[in-house]
């Protein structure tokens, strides 16, 4: 499965919709409606690329100095015994898997401005080992699932959304979606590996994913002995904290190697900038194909359809007014960010409804997005299995936050 097929078959599914619509039920406004969407998202698109010329530029440029200053190499080394295991073929100790690291990291704490260009220079270093430039290879794959089964530590912006939207205690969704999203990225990395071969039944893989294991739990615990309020500051203050960390870290590394830090900002930030151009077509294509699906109504559809069809079945149906977020979320970061604040609007912050939306908010990333930007800057057009891993582990998300929700709110 491509992006290919993806793309034709949004706007086929989209015209055929529309078209029903407006012989059927006499609905003139939808193809304009469909029309207007394609401009808009065209505009989103360039906006995007735009507003990430200047975190590229500055991350790229702190990777530079890190780069210089031996760190990247430091992480790689102490990263390869279970790098090798996950990503056989990447060579030991190459830098790519401090850079993999790095972006890794950042998406735990919530940190999406660092994530995004730390991930893109993994692709670039990943795609310097690429024998065949427009074929995605397996450690591109395989970190690309890591990046859209979203695993979040630190899902802040989410809290703050419940803030505003007047719930009671903005933190109560925190465990759930850590739960939900940890269980989507353990999906993904299986699932992955089965497609590529991978044996995870080994000695340094079980450590290593046993010690995740505890970390995950170690967190949950301490901050489920927070207050609601002081839950928030700490979670702010700690990510922006190591945030300022490694920069400044990387600085001095680059000072102690004699590195002519200013110099070699300037020409990782040079890379940020031509990187952010690159990916406009990428983006344009992506985000229009999303935008004119939604404005023909598919969505609203598939949501009634699969609504109906548990209703049929006798099983609680009572998740499905959150549904739009969860399917949402694999297209389109905004508009599933659009369609949980609507759902905590129409049906209340602390109502089952507003908090699954939120736990699906966090519980995975934007897949088609990730796909879009981090293929698009290396010009890779076949991703082989790399839709399907990435939706798998967004079903086991989505499966995982409505056990969970259950669980938790019920």
């Amino acid at each position: 499965m491509t992006l290919n097929y993806i793309w034709i078959a949004f706007f086929l599914i989209a015209f055929c919709v529309a078209l029903v619509r407006l012989v059927v039920f006499g609905d003139f406004e939808v193809f304009p409606a469909m029309m207007d969407s394609t401009f808009s998202s065209s505009k989103t698109a360039f906006e995007i690329s735009l507003g990430l010329t200047g975190v590229l530029s500055l991350w790229l440029g702190i990777m530079k100095i890190g780069e210089r200053g031996g760190l990247v190499n430091a992480l790689a080394r102490l990263l390869s015994p279970v790098f090798v295991k996950l990503f056989p073929d990447i060579p030991k100790g190459h830098p790519v898997t401090g850079s993999i690291f790095m972006n890794v990291a950042a998406n735990m704490l919530g940190l999406d401005n660092a994530a995004t260009p730390l991930g893109l220079k993994a692709m670039e270093q990943l795609q310097e080992l690429n024998p065949k430039k427009d074929v995605a290879t397996n450690p591109m794959i395989m970190f690309l699932v890591l990046n859209t089964s979203g695993l979040t530590i630190i899902p802040i912006s989410i809290l703050v959304y419940r803030a505003q939207m007047g719930a009671a205690q903005p933190t109560d969704v925190f465990i759930p979606i850590l739960l939900a999203t940890f269980f989507s990225t353990l999906a993904g990395i299986i699932v992955t590996s089965l497609y590529q071969r991978i044996n995870l039944v080994n000695r340094t893989m079980l450590l290593a994913l046993g010690t995740c294991c505890l970390l995950v739990a170690a967190t949950i615990w301490g901050f489920s002995q927070l207050d609601p309020a002081k839950m928030n500051v700490v979670s702010t203050t700690v990510a922006n904290i190591l945030l300022m960390t490694i920069i400044v870290v990387f600085i001095l590394a680059g000072m102690r190697k004699r590195v002519n830090v200013y110099d070699a900002f300037i020409e990782g930030a040079k890379e940020g900038f031509t990187t952010a151009v690159r990916i406009i077509p990428y983006l344009v294509a992506i985000l229009v194909a999303i935008g004119v699906f939604r404005a023909s109504g598919a969505m609203d559809y598939l949501i009634q359809g699969i609504g109906s069809g548990i209703g049929a079945m006798g099983f609680d149906s009572q998740f499905v007014g959150a549904l739009p977020t969860a399917l949402m979320k694999p297209l389109s970061g905004s508009g599933a960010r659009g369609m949980m604040v609507d759902a905590m609007t129409t049906y209340g912050a602390d109502s089952f409804v507003g908090r699954l939306s939120c736990i699906f908010q966090g519980s995975t990333d934007t897949t088609f997005y990730i796909l879009a930007v981090y293929f698009g800057s290396v010009g890779i057009r076949h991703t082989r299995h790399a839709v399907a891993c990435g939706l798998m582990a967004d079903f086991a998300g989505i499966i995982a936050a409505i056990a969970i929700c259950y669980m938790f709110f019920a």
